[in-house]
């Protein structure tokens, strides 16, 4: 095998190395319109080839080609102007024969251009030089520069002296520098190798002047240069070969395919590629010309091998010893299928387990899979086939382990059987595929084990029919439980869990149930006749059991068919007699209920008719026309078996709209409080302008006082450093403090006796009347000695009580009724004014006994103190403070200068 390797490994680079034989694919050659025999047309270029072994064939007879790839006319041969056609072949022992096609074109100049003279005459056109077909090898090797062709004017026969230039891709653009042109003769040079995938064809502009005037003897001409391609590339693979297929696929399955591309021209065999693998020629095989990858085997195994390595080939000339390859490897990959049920790690189980035991993990069952791990090909799915007919049992997966866990769901009683047998099958949530293998099972033997258990009934549920209204007291039947080890019913007691009505009564000893209230089927506790009881039966040992009751309750007639009480609309049309529909209902069940019977008494036939409907309604008809108005009708109403009564129905008669009846339109009149209502606002609105008008008739009056000199700073100094506003006497609302004379304690001696004082006749004075808060408190203020008044005792009780039974106010003659005051006042309110009384009366006595000058004394004292010890004293001396310097002041910061201010005197 490793010599087979070195040998293929060894033929390739050989292969490689071998160049193929390569000559033009066409080539474009300017001969005379009729060319002689024996004429050299031109001469094959080849590259590549083996020179000893290179032999060159034409099949035009009028053509011979030597071996030295000279292209001869065998015998004149005339040239039409569409051109003339062969082809030339090479082959040497490297490769494949080789075209090249032969164009010829005669260089004869058509007249084209005819110009009027005016008589008709005409004038030979400008004859324009052929344009010549130029062909270059790709990559050739040199020797540089080489000549490719001569570019002839025909203007050169008229004039003798002319030269050339060129322009254009490849000489003066890029890329520049590849031909040049003799300007003397024409010839057209290479002067290195062009890459065809790179530049496939060039354009060049050749101009002829005259050397003596310069000027240009034809017009100019356009050629193109056309490079021949080589095969110099490779192919290349165009995307990742990545494929996937299922295992075990058919023969003949597609894989995938492989793309490839060369940048060799298109068309030729340079880009002809051909596909092959070089290994996994046993799995797989490749389509030669499309690269399509298919199965050659149905044999693939995943859990084998999951990936398969492939190296393709491809290669260029179709395959041809001497083509250019290239080789990639391709990545297999096989998607698992299901074709590996899983596989018990054992061949059976068994387990023990306690009876009464429910939803209890009781096994574990491990499997094994080859499939692909976490996929439906892999998990597990667990079903028990045999031995579950009861239900006792389930088995679930665990996601995690994929095992089997194996459950009891209902409990087992060891008494009615003592052994299990069951069959567990493992399967895959995917069915079987691509293999002939079934599901594996294997059997779990269950060994139940008695457990000392409480008493069972007789039957999980017992069934009893007991007619409902039945009296109480009366057997509805027994409902017993024995013990499972002993069966015997010794010693079980008997007790009701759940009773949702109360109807039963169970007796301890024997289980007898007995009606206890009555019972009636058409209650909120029996559901389609059927009302449930549980209960409970206790041993000696305290050990219970519980069984069910179900009790049909069989319907009697008791019920009466009932009539709707709510109000019935009967609309008049005119023309008509209308008729509304009566449904009755009846709680009974059929057959005590329904057909109805539906009569009218005999008062009533003369107004109204009553038609059967259906069963349970009836169509009750006006007979003749009645005013509009409520109605109440007789009917008569019974079910099947006569059982029912006369009852009312209300019937309304109305002109109807949408079946609704149209409401009358009625008035509205205003009742006493409306009315109260209304004139309220009138007379608040009322009441606030007369006391608008008050305010304004009893403005204050300004009195000024006496300047004494020495008072000037009392309402102005404040406890401020800076100077302080003036006091608003009408802020200040004093109470009344007494009713008694005029006493001592007057300001400088005098009684206010009169209203005369600064602010007098404002809402804020002494001695006027005053509103505040929309509470109105008339009062007269008096100077008197108030330790009186506010003795111990006193200010309290007799200040709302005595000072306020009466008064008047002083200077005046109104007259008022402090009750008011007393009994709507707000109790906070009264005291703060009872404080504020108490302090001004004491203060005006005060003041009123010293000299003058006791004002500004005191007031200052109370404003101006700063605490003692302060070395700046009082504030108060700054009123009198001399001519002392107050330089210091400056220095005690911007704080301080308003106090500075106000203490310099100006």
């Amino acid at each position: 095998m490793a010599n087979v390797v070195i040998f293929d490994i060894c033929l390739m680079l050989i292969l490689s190395c071998v160049e193929s034989c390569f000559i033009p694919t066409s080539l474009l050659v300017l001969v005379p319109q009729t060319i002689p025999a024996g004429y050299e047309i031109t001469k094959v270029e080849f590259s590549g080839c083996d020179t000893k072994s290179l032999h060159f064939t034409v099949r035009d007879p009028s053509f011979t080609v030597m071996s030295n790839g000279l292209v001869v006319a065998a015998r004149p041969v005339t040239v039409a102007t569409t051109g003339r056609t062969f082809s030339v072949w090479a082959q040497d022992n490297t490769g494949p024969e080789s075209e090249m096609e032969v164009h010829l074109v005669h260089n004869t100049m058509q007249e084209r251009e005819r110009e009027n003279t005016g008589k008709g005459l005409l004038k030979r056109s400008k004859r324009r030089w052929s344009p010549p077909p130029i062909n270059i090898l790709e990559n050739d090797k040199g020797p540089f520069p080489r000549q490719i062709e001569t570019i002839v004017s025909n203007s050169a026969v008229k004039y003798k002296h002319v030269y050339y230039n060129i322009s254009g891709s490849g000489y003066n653009e890029e890329p520049v520098g590849v031909f040049s042109m003799d300007p003397n003769t024409g010839m057209l040079f290479v002067h290195k190798p062009v890459d065809r995938e790179e530049f496939a064809s060039f354009t060049l502009k050749t101009r002829v002047f005259d050397r003596t005037t310069n000027m240009e003897t034809d017009l100019p001409l356009e050629f193109g240069i056309v490079v021949d391609d080589m095969n110099d590339n490779k192919p290349e693979f165009q995307n990742t070969l990545q494929f996937t297929v299922f295992e075990q696929s058919k023969t003949g399955t597609v894989v995938g395919k492989v793309n490839a591309t060369d940048r060799d021209q298109e068309g030729t065999q340079h880009v002809k590629i051909r596909y092959s693998l070089l290994s996994g020629l046993g799995l797989f095989s490749i389509n030669p010309q499309t690269g399509v990858i298919s199965t050659v085997t149905n044999t693939l195994d995943r859990e084998v091998q999951d990936k398969h390595m492939v190296t393709v080939q491809i290669k260029d000339m179709d395959g041809a010893p001497n083509g250019l390859l290239s080789t990639g490897t391709a990545t297999i990959s096989l998607t698992d299928i299901n074709d590996n049920p899983p596989t018990f790690t054992k061949t059976s189980y068994k387990v023990n387990v306690r009876e009464n035991e429910a939803e209890k993990l009781v096994l574990k069952i491990p499997v094994e899979d080859k499939d692909l791990i976490n996929t439906p090909n892999w998990i597990s799915k667990f079903v028990i086939t045999k031995g579950n007919e009861n239900g006792n049992f389930r088995i679930e997966s665990d996601p995690k382990t994929n095992e089997g866990l194996l459950y009891i769901s209902k409990p087992l009683n060891y008494e009615v059987i003592k052994n299990i047998r069951l069959e567990i099958t493992a399967q895959n949530e995917a069915e079987l595929s691509g293999t002939i293998a079934q599901w594996l099972h294997i059997p779990v033997d269950v060994t139940v084990d008695d457990v000392d258990e409480g008493p069972e009934f007789t039957a999980p549920t017992v069934h009893f029919y007991v007619k409902e209204n039945v009296p109480n007291g009366t057997l509805i039947g027994r409902y017993t439980a024995v013990d499972p080890e002993t069966k015997s019913s010794d010693g079980i007691k008997y007790y009701k869990t759940i009773d949702p009505g109360s109807w039963i009564n169970v007796d301890r000893n024997t289980g007898e149930l007995r009606v206890a209230n009555t019972i009636d089927r058409e209650s909120k506790f029996v559901q389609d006749g059927i009302y449930n009881i549980t209960m409970k039966a206790v041993d000696a040992s305290s050990r219970t059991g519980t069984g069910t009751v179900i009790i049909q309750v069989e319907d009697i007639n008791d019920h009466v068919p009932v009539l709707p009480t709510h109000e019935m609309i009967l609309c008049v049309k005119e023309g008509e007699l209308g008729s509304v529909l009566v449904v009755a209902e009846d709680l009974d069940q059929i057959p005590l209920s329904s057909p109805f019977s539906f009569n009218l008494p005999e008062d009533q036939n003369d107004k109204w008719s009553v038609t059967r409907f259906n069963d349970t309604a009836a169509t009750l008809q006006l007979v003749k026309s009645l005013y509009t108005g409520k109605y109440e009708v007789s009917l008569d109403v019974r079910d099947t078996q006569g059982f029912g009564k006369i009852q009312t129905v209300k019937v309304k008669i109305c002109q109807c709209s949408d079946g609704d009846c149209l409401i009358k339109p009625f008035s509205v009149s205003l009742g006493a409080l409306a009315l109260l209502a209304m004139l309220l606002p009138l007379a608040l609105l009322l009441l606030l302008c007369i006391l608008l008008v008050f305010f304004c008739v009893t403005k204050a009056e300004t009195k000024d006082l006496e300047d004494m000199g020495d008072g000037g700073g009392i309402l102005l100094k404040s406890n401020t450093e800076a100077p302080g506003e003036e006091v608003d006497s009408s802020l200040i609302n004093i109470p009344t403090i007494g009713v008694g004379p005029a006493v001592k304690g007057s300001v400088k001696g005098s009684v206010l006796a009169s209203s005369e004082w600064v602010g007098n006749k404002s809402s804020s004075t002494i001695g006027v009347a005053n509103t505040q808060e929309n509470r109105l408190y008339k009062s007269g203020v008096v100077s008197t000695d108030m330790q009186d008044i506010y003795s111990a005792g006193q200010y309290n009780s007799q200040y709302a009580t005595q000072q306020f039974n009466g008064g008047h106010l002083l200077g005046t003659s109104m007259v008022f009724d402090n009750t008011h005051l007393v009994q709507d006042s707000d109790p906070a309110l009264l005291h703060t004014w009872q404080t504020n009384g108490y302090y001004i009366g004491q203060k005006l006595a005060y003041l009123g006994t010293e000299e003058d000058g006791r004002y500004a004394d005191d007031i200052i004292h109370s404003y101006g103190f700063e605490g003692v010890g302060s070395a700046a004293g009082s504030v108060g001396c700054c009123s009198d403070i001399g001519e002392d310097n107050l330089d210091f002041l400056n220095t005690l910061g911007p704080k301080f200068k308003t106090l500075a201010g106000i203490c310099t005197k100006t």
